[in-house]
């Protein structure tokens, strides 16, 4: 028998402006839900959290909470103004969590909570917020964008915070890898209505393609043109996502000619000169090393970017990611070794500030000066055209800048600057307040490109899908050259931090669980033998539920064999229940070693 709800809405409505926003939602929240809430750029999924947490009033519905519940919020932007510290303002409200609690999160997420609050970057800021969050000790956590702002080892750190976590979560994120592995079931806003699937965000795009087909097929028996019109912007994302297929086959070949011409080391065969009419160079950065004081920020450096390469930068916070984009792009110089651009290489950067474009300018005056045309890399577009290319609604070619969410300013922004004509792209933490739909956007756009792309993000599902080479860096000056995406680069960490040596990057794969500490307290003979064969039983089952979600994402497999998609769905949610048992039974065991 399932557990009462924590938390429920009944007939939730919510008017904005002269329509609903929302209109009899039924939503039910368990103890022990895992829930990705997903939707479109103005879908209302913010303002659904807030309804959740009661921070708001609806228009129409009843809520419900379960006595004694503790619900705490994690916001896109929370607000610091008025705060000397980020720990006042961890402690502020009569809810304030206790300090010493504070104090243990911070710890382990590598913040200073006595910074100043109005100097603190996005990224020290969100790690406050959530140890404020997370010390709450909630019930149910409501997260918005939970991994905005974090390098790789906070999100990390974040991912097993929640896997042991024994309460209930519903997240918003953009970040596929890691509703993937924390999700359990999904809650999709789409239309003014809401769905909701007792599978995770591994199965959704899956299911998203099944609702879709039963509406085409429901549309072509009523007739209904109008309908169809309304649905141009999913029914295309659907083609996109088809087309997607092919350009990942093209990855991975394009990750495996690169791997050839890589050395055991991970460093480029230097030969030939930049901007040779053979070898496609580009940039050449030879024995290149950089210094800040005493610190060795880039140490003996050695790579060969040709055309068409879409390099990967990646690292935690500090590491050295923005410094080695700078030497590769000419506008930093290295202390030490050379860097050499070809001449022809002209390249466009794309920034995570938003702020180039004035609330007050129209769509149209972003994007065309005023006028219909847009010259698109040396092809003429009007303007409503292009806009429908980057999942606009044509209609909104009159619309202030102003007036937009941030995730459609993030997207004209792309519009914008990929019209422009290049030959390099600099991305830097493209993805950030991206929903799903327009990183399958961007994902395809950098796919097409016809020059050389350099990335720095912390989305490991992006680079996955979309780099060639990852460049990993872990603070010390080295810099790992790996073939291949993020997963391979931490494939490639794992396997040396076994055996102490580098091994060749294979396909992109879901990462192994970490290998067990080292032992320092007697288990029995039962517990030694799961101790020992958990991780790897945990590891069978990651590859189990990766081949079934792929499997599963077959768009016409439901249509084909809904028996088979049945089974398949069953499956994954049988092997996330025996690996999360797994994972908290080795979790348990490691304490015991580690006490």
């Amino acid at each position: 028998m399932a557990a009462a709800p924590i938390l429920s809405w009944e007939g939730l409505s919510l008017q904005q402006g002269n329509g609903w926003l929302f209109r009899d939602l039924d939503i039910h929240v368990g103890p022990r839900d895992r829930l990705a809430l997903i939707g479109r750029n103005g879908a209302g999924k913010t303002t659904l959290l807030k309804l959740l947490a009661g921070s708001i009033d609806a228009d129409k519905g009843k809520r419900s909470v379960q006595p004694g519940t503790r619900i705490v919020v994690l916001e896109q932007d929370p607000f610091f103004t008025g705060f000397a510290t980020l720990m006042d303002f961890a402690l502020h409200g009569p809810d304030a969590p206790p300090r010493h609690e504070v104090e243990a999160i911070a710890g382990q997420l590598g913040i200073d909570m006595s910074r100043a609050a109005d100097s603190a970057s996005g990224g020290e800021r969100r790690r406050a917020a959530l140890a404020r969050a997370l010390a709450s000790e909630p019930d149910l956590l409501l997260l918005d964008e939970p991994t905005n702002h974090l390098d790789l080892a906070a999100i990390d750190w974040l991912e097993a915070w929640l896997s042991r976590y024994n309460g209930a979560f519903v997240v918003i994120s953009h970040d596929r890898t890691f509703l993937t592995r924390l999700t359990k079931a999904t809650l999709w806003l789409d239309r003014g209505s809401i769905r909701r699937k007792e599978v995770g965000f591994g199965g959704y795009e899956a299911w998203m393609e099944q609702v879709y087909a039963e509406e085409a097929r429901a549309a072509e028996k009523l007739d209904a043109k109008l309908k169809i019109e309304a649905h141009w912007l999913e029914r295309g994302v659907t083609a996109r996502r088809k087309r997607n297929q092919g350009r990942l086959e093209k990855l991975w070949e394009m990750r495996a000619q690169r791997a050839a011409m890589l050395s055991p080391q991970g460093t480029a065969k230097l030969g030939l000169a930049v901007d040779d009419a053979k070898s496609k160079a580009v940039i050449v950065a030879d024995k290149v090393c950089k210094n800040f004081g005493d610190r060795p920020i880039i140490k003996d450096f050695t790579l060969r970017i040709t055309r068409g390469d879409r390099i990967g930068i990646v690292g935690s916070n500090g590491a050295g990611k923005t410094t080695l984009l700078k030497l590769l792009t000419g506008e930093l110089a290295p202390d030490s070794g050379t860097v050499t651009l070809a001449k022809t290489l002209q390249g466009v950067l794309i920034d995570q500030q938003r702020s180039l474009m004035s609330p007050e300018k129209r769509v149209r005056d972003v994007l065309a000066e005023g006028g219909d045309w847009i010259d698109v890399r040396g092809v003429r577009k009007h303007i409503q055209g292009y806009l429908k290319d980057f999942l606009f609604d044509p209609g909104l070619v009159e619309a202030r800048v102003g007036t937009l969410s941030g995730g459609e300013r993030s997207r004209l922004l792309l519009a914008r600057e990929f019209a422009r004509l290049s030959n390099l792209l600099v991305l830097d933490e493209p993805t950030n307040d991206l929903d799903l739909e327009t990183l399958d956007l961007l994902q395809e756009v950098i796919a097409d490109y016809d020059g050389t792309v350099l990335i720095v993000s912390h989305d490991r599902d992006f680079l996955d899908r979309t780099v060639t080479i990852t460049l990993g860096l872990d603070g010390s000056g080295k810099v790992d050259v790996v073939a291949g995406g993020y997963a391979d680069w931490e494939k490639q960490r794992q396997q040396r931090t076994v055996s102490g040596k580098p091994k060749a990057a294979s396909a992109p794969s879901a990462p192994p669980p970490p290998p067990p500490p080292p032992r320092k307290g007697k288990l029995s003979y039962k517990d030694q033998r799961d101790y020992d064969l958990l991780p790897g039983r945990i590891e069978e089952l990651l590859a189990q539920i990766a081949r079934d979600e792929a499997a599963l994402a077959d768009p016409a497999l439901y249509t084909r064999d809904p028996a088979k998609f049945a089974a398949l769905t069953k499956a994954i949610e049988a092997a996330r229940a025996e690996k999360d048992a797994a994972e908290e039974r080795w979790l348990e065991l490691a304490e015991q070693v580690e006490g």
